[in-house]
């Protein structure tokens, strides 16, 4: 399934990317199917795909970001299809966005949220999950609430995400959430987060250039491998908490984009549509009635009011945890899942959402 790493010098220096390639095989049942997008033609969309034992389990699709690859639900899925009288069990999906890992990526300009979200959807249909829940983070986090917005009731349940999205309070919109904001009503640990937010700015400077010359960028990462590793491995280590990446890691994760069907350049046009579609401020002000959790993670790049993102959607579920950074899924899976079986549990705020659950 996977692309012939041929980086002989890195072999010779320790890195063996068939036992890596080996591993992902073992540990990840992968397929491709392909999926009309509507304007876009046929992209053929790569997904890992793992069922419970548990027959009427909630299927679950797990949406990525960047720069992640849907290695980010290696640690995940085994946690989530587990069978125990105690918790949840759910059927997985994860896909390579288009674009991103092995799924191809689009060939006209324009592809937006909204066909993120139409592949997403297209796809647990197509698998014959008519009704189902989603979890993501990063741009996972923003694809899956334009799938609650668009397909929420009817097929999206529920939706849970580690990574907090909202845009500023709006003068018509929220009215006296912006009177709080610009009177600075807010807690201590409130005002710990928007400081943080306002301190990433510093480190944003690949989103100033992925959202404007994504072409440009895009020549380097595609030409050197060891200028896509340093742009990626800064991430890596600045956007955790101070998790312990060994070389296999790293390299593995890296070479997911050296040798993605597309090529590493395509992962960051998905800045540049969002952008250029308006961003944070268009498309985002309408209330999602769906079920929303938000696990909050403290070495996260933004870090919002919670009464922002309730403003936003219908918050069923929230727990805040005292480590983990940006990829939860793969630096902390076990209080990421705890989250997710806590929200569908019996006893959970989200249990049934008209699903069939043990």
């Amino acid at each position: 399934m996977l692309k012939q790493f041929c980086f002989s010098e890195v072999t010779m220096n320790g890195f063996d990317w068939r036992a890596q390639e080996a591993d992902l095989n073992l540990w990840l049942t992968q397929f491709t199917r392909d999926i009309e997008v509507d304007g876009y033609g046929t992209l053929n969309i790569h997904y890992v795909h793992h069922k419970s034992k548990v027959a009427n389990a909630i299927p679950l699709l797990f949406v990525h970001g960047w720069p992640g690859s849907f290695i980010e639900a290696k640690k995940v899925i085994p946690l989530l299809v587990e069978e125990s009288p105690d918790h949840p069990s759910f059927h997985v999906v994860a896909l390579s966005l288009p674009g991103f890992g092995f799924s191809t990526a689009p060939t006209k300009k324009g592809f937006k949220m909204q066909q993120y979200a139409e592949v997403c959807n297209k796809l647990m249909l197509s698998l014959g999950y008519n009704e189902y829940v989603t979890q993501g983070g990063d741009w996972g986090s923003i694809i899956t609430r334009e799938m609650a917005e668009r397909y929420g009731g009817k097929h999206v349940k529920a939706f849970h995400t580690n990574f907090m999205f909202a845009a500023t309070p709006h003068p018509f919109h929220q009215p006296m959430l912006l009177i709080k904001h610009l009177a600075s009503w807010y807690t201590t640990q409130e005002k710990a987060d928007i400081a943080r937010s306002k301190a990433f700015k510093e480190g944003s400077g690949y989103h100033v250039e992925q959202s404007t010359k994504p072409q440009t960028i895009g020549y380097s990462l595609a030409d050197s491998p060891v200028g896509l590793l340093a742009w990626i491995y800064e991430k890596l280590v600045s956007w955790t908490d101070s998790y312990p990446w060994t070389d296999d890691e790293v390299l593995t994760w890296i070479s997911i984009y050296w040798f993605s069907r597309a090529g590493p350049a395509a992962s960051v046009r998905i800045y540049y549509e969002f952008d250029k579609s308006g961003g944070l401020f268009v498309g985002n002000q309408a209330y999602i009635p769906t079920p929303h959790g938000v696990s909050t993670f403290p070495q996260e790049l933004l870090l919002l009011p919670i009464s922002w993102v309730r403003a936003a959607a219908n918050v069923v579920f929230q727990n805040r945890h005292e480590r983990g950074g940006h990829f939860a899924a793969y630096e902390c899976p076990k209080e990421l899942v705890g989250d997710v079986r806590n929200m569908f549990a019996k006893a959970g705020p989200a249990y049934g959402v008209d699903l069939r659950v043990n």
